[in-house]
């Protein structure tokens, strides 16, 4: 007799009957064998609603591309800043070094590793704070207040002064090896306090750690510029800028964005995280005097209302989402139509399960960061599908571009940067003024795109 516990073989034996006499379990078996399970569960007619044409667009340079990093959030960051250099400039084509700011937040968040381990040399290492903090103290990802401490504090530079080395575009090795460095040097400032060094001798080891640290960036991503020419000529060839500049300089007058007012905007559900509140997660950050993150939660509605509003004003929205959700690769598109899984299967794989059940239970976060560069609206102003700048090269979807189903938006869009100006008062209120609500360091809010 079976206690419920086991898998019996008269189970598998009664399942498999079933399976062989249903005649769409074998065709479907058949296709998904051969073709995979995005290939036989995509929708067609999804693809044919898809469109390069927009009510409200903001016109950008060339596609750029991460290649195999995971810096999404600095290309999107800085996709949003270069539209203002082209603007200002009459520029047609111009692009920010992607590999100046990967090598400043390499180094923050190892010095922001070190000062997290410092903070924790009593707690247990088989606890779940030490598991985090041990996981991956410096992977690529990233949320744009994160970019805004590195831009406040080393500038920005354009690409031909600092270019991609075999290290930006594929950041694997660099990974390995800093993270293996890093947790080498975080069990010896836990050996030196669990044998009785105070917790200034163990701090007294970390300038060493740094310099080494900053040797393998430098020699895997090249010396940052500290100062470097440039010359920008418009679309008529005329020269619009030259002269030397400091990456800061640079940033104050090519770039001219005052960072400190935009604000993340998330949209998060769950029953801890009531809308219209701030919140902050704990230990999620790089630039350590920069403090850390700062949320404002208002609903999907709330946040297409920004987004709008800044599209607007000609300017891009930074925005982070769970990319790979109902989507269409090769088509770009990111539609809650675009594949019918469960038709595939059979039965309810994805209905059922609504936003908050997929933050709370693991299934979604914000995973990659794009741009917002366009929308349709229709008759009441409300807005039906958008345009995505990614960072995925021009050969991904229509010329680099994907496009967002408006109801796509509302269930995997999780976080938007706005100028605080388009919000409300009151929201603007919350923002600067309520104390923020501090989030588990494991928090799906605090997911780095």
């Amino acid at each position: 007799m079976g206690n419920g516990k086991a898998i019996t073989l008269d189970e598998i034996a009664r399942n498999h009957a079933a399976f062989a006499a249903d005649r769409a379990n074998i065709i479907a078996k058949n296709a998904v064998t051969s073709q995979g399970v995005r290939s036989v569960a995509k929708v067609p007619e999804a693809a044919a609603l898809n469109t390069a044409t927009f009510d409200i667009e903001v016109k950008q340079g060339a596609r750029t591309d991460q290649q195999r990093s995971g810096r999404c959030w600095m290309f999107a960051s800085l996709n949003t800043m270069r539209t203002r250099v082209m603007k200002k400039y009459g520029v047609k084509e111009f692009e920010l070094s992607q590999a100046y700011p990967l090598y400043w937040d390499k180094l923050e968040k190892s010095n922001w590793f070190f000062e997290n381990i410092l903070d924790t040399l009593d707690e247990p290492l088989d606890g779940r704070m030490m598991a985090f903090l041990l996981a991956d103290p410096v992977g690529d990802g990233g949320q744009w207040d994160m970019f805004r401490a590195l831009v406040k504090k080393y500038g920005v530079v354009p690409k031909e002064a600092m270019p991609e080395t075999a290290n930006s575009k594929n950041t694997g090795s660099l990974d390995k090896y800093l993270t293996r460095y890093l947790r080498k040097c975080a069990c010896a400032m836990r050996d030196a306090h669990a044998a009785g060094e105070t917790t200034d001798a163990v701090r007294a080891m970390k300038p060493a750690f740094m310099a080494n640290v900053q040797k393998l960036l430098t020699i895997c991503l090249g010396e940052p510029p500290a100062r470097f020419d440039i010359r920008l000529r418009d679309g008529d060839g005329k020269l619009v800028l030259q002269g030397a500049f400091t990456p800061q300089e640079f940033f104050a007058q090519a770039v001219d964005m005052p960072v400190d007012d935009y604000v993340s905007i998330v949209s998060a559900p769950t029953a801890d995280k009531p809308f219209n509140r701030t919140y902050t997660v704990d230990k999620l950050g790089n630039v350590v005097e920069a403090g850390g993150v700062r949320y404002l939660n208002l609903t999907p509605a709330e946040m297409k209302k920004l987004a709008i509003a800044q599209l607007k004003d000609d300017l891009p929205v930074w925005f982070g989402c769970d990319v790979d959700q109902s989507y269409l690769h090769e088509e770009g598109i990111m539609d809650l139509d675009a594949l019918d899984v469960d038709a595939l299967f059979g039965f309810e794989v994805e209905a059922g399960f609504g936003k908050a059940q997929r933050l709370d239970y693991g299934e979604s976060a914000m995973t990659h960061a794009m741009v917002l560069e366009g929308v349709n609206l229709d008759v009441q102003g409300d807005s039906t599908l958008w345009k995505v700048e990614n960072s995925w090269g021009k050969d991904h979807g229509k010329d680099g571009f994907d496009s967002i189903a408006d109801s796509w938006f509302d269930e995997y869009v999780y976080q938007i940067v706005v100028d605080k100006k388009y919000l409300t008062d009151e929201q603007r209120r919350i923002f600067d003024e309520d104390e923020p609500i501090v989030l588990a360091p494991w928090d799906p809010l605090g997911a780095l795109a």
